[in-house]
């Protein structure tokens, strides 16, 4: 069975989010571009990161400052909350998610507004404004997917 997309998107990775990050095929839209940096985030792929920011918002330390971000961090999941144009006829786009992680087995996540644009029919991350957190009530199940409460669980750490 084809493994699942880790941008949740319910497609198969090799046809979703694969070819993005081997190179063969570009985003069309900044919504696909957001779920592939996800899946980047979580095959740890500094280089598509790096290739994907906008040049001039990349610096000489990326590729050191990604590889130490990737240990000891599990990502869990991406919800994608809002999307603003982004879409193939469009030069510019925001997307609003939210993405889940452990990281040294405390929970986390990232709520951000992500903003793209679109050069010469390359879709570029340029930066995002960070949003407050939404953790899930005690009672809910906790992120990790385990099955017990958030209180029980990754909870106790806050």
């Amino acid at each position: 069975m084809d493994e699942q997309c880790p941008c949740l998107s319910g497609q198969p990775y090799l046809t979703c989010c694969a070819p993005l990050l081997s190179g063969t095929r570009k985003a069309e839209t900044a919504g696909q571009l957001m779920r592939s940096r996800y899946c980047a985030f979580v095959k740890q792929s500094a280089e598509y990161l790096i290739q994907t920011l906008h040049p001039s918002k990349r610096r000489h330390d990326d590729a050191e400052q990604l590889r130490h971000s990737f240990i000891d961090t599990d990502w869990l999941g991406l919800t994608i909350l809002r999307q603003e144009l982004g879409q193939p006829v469009d030069s510019s786009g925001r997307v609003e998610f939210i993405a889940r992680f452990l990281q040294a087995g405390r929970a986390g996540q990232i709520h951000e507004c992500s903003e793209f644009v679109k050069e010469k029919d390359t879709w570029f991350y340029v930066d995002g404004s960070r949003q407050p957190e939404s953790l899930p009530a005690r009672n809910e199940p906790c992120w990790c997917g385990n099955g017990k409460k958030f209180k029980k669980c990754h909870g106790f750490h806050r």
